[in-house]
């Protein structure tokens, strides 16, 4: 009995147990995993490269940053005209990335330079065709008659780019990128003569008897005078003044039969000019004073002008060899 009931407890115990094996599942083992993000570096603050701040910017936008103020378009001011040109037309190039690069490995608030490359044969070839474009030459004023009057056409200056300096201005700019507007160095040429500087001109009308001075186009002072006898008539056309002479003496022409025989007279009050002589590119034709007064108003000389003694020399002191005189008709 004794073995039978160690037997029979030995069979208990393992119909305990074996089900306690049967219905436990198998133990489980959780393994955590950690992902770590590595933030991208940024430019330390307060740094500036080529003028543009890019601290605490990451590197593509700071390239951006820079490679746009870089590639903004160059203004260039000729007198009142504007023009702009892109830096990628004369081959710029930036090289940012690099620069940017370098920019990341530098202390707070440094400033770093940023030249950006320059083809100096483009831009050159670029200033040139500015000039060809821009360049014009000085206008001069003209001198016309227009009824029985003196018209005087406006001037114009001309311009002439400075084709060496320009493009070394240029050069600079495109380098930098600060693109503050660019003054192009020119010459102005002044006309050789305009408006202000036609001066005196005189118009004489023939078959009036009347001379008449001007300023350019505007009036001054109107003088009766003598002019040719229908035998010896007053030439006409446009002429100047190529001689002024004081107190002249009178020879007499050789080559017109009226003075044949006739001595030179000297200054005096017998004398045929007068006071003054004015003589114009005409052969043997002048302005000038006469000893017979009463031949004004008339066509009377032998083709050159006569005035009033006073008048001759009011006239002579405010008229320069060079003068133009208009002779017409009427």
């Amino acid at each position: 009995m004794g073995r039978l009931a160690l037997l029979l407890s030995l069979v208990l115990a393992c119909a305990v147990v074996a089900p306690a094996f049967a219905d436990t599942p198998p133990g489980t083992t959780t393994t955590t995993t950690t992902t770590t993000t590595t933030a991208a570096p940024t430019v330390p603050d307060g740094v500036v490269l080529g003028g543009v701040a890019i601290g605490g910017l990451a590197a593509d936008a700071a390239t951006s940053a820079v490679v746009q103020r870089f590639s903004r378009p160059v203004v260039l001011r000729v007198g009142r005209s504007t023009v702009s040109v892109s830096p990628a037309a004369l081959g710029v190039k930036i090289w940012a990335d690099t620069a940017v690069a370098k920019a990341l490995t530098v202390a707070p608030n440094t400033s770093l330079g940023l030249r950006a490359g320059v083809d100096r044969t483009r831009v050159a070839a670029y200033v040139a065709r500015l000039a060809r474009r821009l360049n014009r030459d000085p206008s001069s004023s003209r001198l016309l008659l227009r009824n029985f009057r003196p018209l005087v056409t406006p001037s114009q200056t001309g311009l002439r780019i400075e084709v060496g300096a320009t493009a070394r201005l240029l050069e600079d700019e495109l380098a930098h990128g600060t693109r503050a507007p660019i003054r192009v160095p020119a010459k102005v040429l002044a006309p050789q003569t305009s408006t202000t500087t036609i001066g005196s001109v005189i118009v004489i009308r023939r078959s009036s008897n009347l001379l008449t001075l001007y300023n350019g186009a505007h009036y001054v002072r109107q003088f009766h005078v003598a002019t040719g006898q229908s035998i010896y008539p007053t030439p006409l056309g446009r002429f100047q003044i190529v001689v002024k002479w004081k107190n002249p003496t009178w020879y007499p022409p050789t080559q017109d039969a009226w003075a044949k025989g006739l001595k030179p007279v000297p200054p005096g009050p017998n004398n045929p000019l007068g006071t003054r002589w004015m003589g114009i590119d005409s052969p043997g034709v002048g302005i000038h004073g006469t000893d017979e007064p009463a031949s004004i108003g008339y066509s009377e000389s032998h083709g050159c002008v006569r005035m009033l003694v006073p008048d001759a020399e009011w006239l002579f002191d405010h008229v320069a060899v060079g003068t133009p005189v208009f002779i017409v008709s009427s």
